[in-house]
């Protein structure tokens, strides 16, 4: 059972930054890729950002790009979402998510095992 604890959230004007830290005990993160996904009241969760093992390769969605970035840090066993010029769309509960078993970035929820508690972004016009 991998073990994901989301922190960072807020609430932040449009325009902002923000950056979300998901961390685990688990002494085999380095091992596998990591996603982002958000999800807004009503809606379905949404893919964010995901990156690879070593951190070399990242996916972000078309929505996010050029102002979040994902990135990892295999000695902290902890990814994290700097988000900037934060947008009030953007407000959303933000999950981290795992899969220990998969090589390759994935952008689809339903390939994710493991899930975060999530955490509240607010962003406010």
């Amino acid at each position: 059972q991998v073990q994901l604890v989301e922190s960072g959230g807020g609430l932040v004007q449009a325009g902002g930054s923000l950056r979300l830290s998901c961390a685990t005990s688990e002494r085999t993160f380095s091992t596998y890729p990591m996603g982002w996904f958000r999800q807004a009241p009503g809606k379905e969760r949404e893919f964010v950002a995901a990156i690879s093992r070593t951190g070399v390769t990242t996916l972000n969605a078309d929505s996010v790009k050029g102002r979040f970035t994902i990135s990892r840090d295999n000695a902290k066993n902890t990814v994290y979402l700097q988000m900037n010029s934060l947008k009030p769309e953007d407000t959303a509960v933000y999950y981290c998510a795992a899969n220990p078993l998969a090589i390759t970035t994935m952008s689809s929820p339903s390939r994710y095992d493991y899930w975060g508690q999530g955490t509240q972004v607010t962003v406010s016009s």
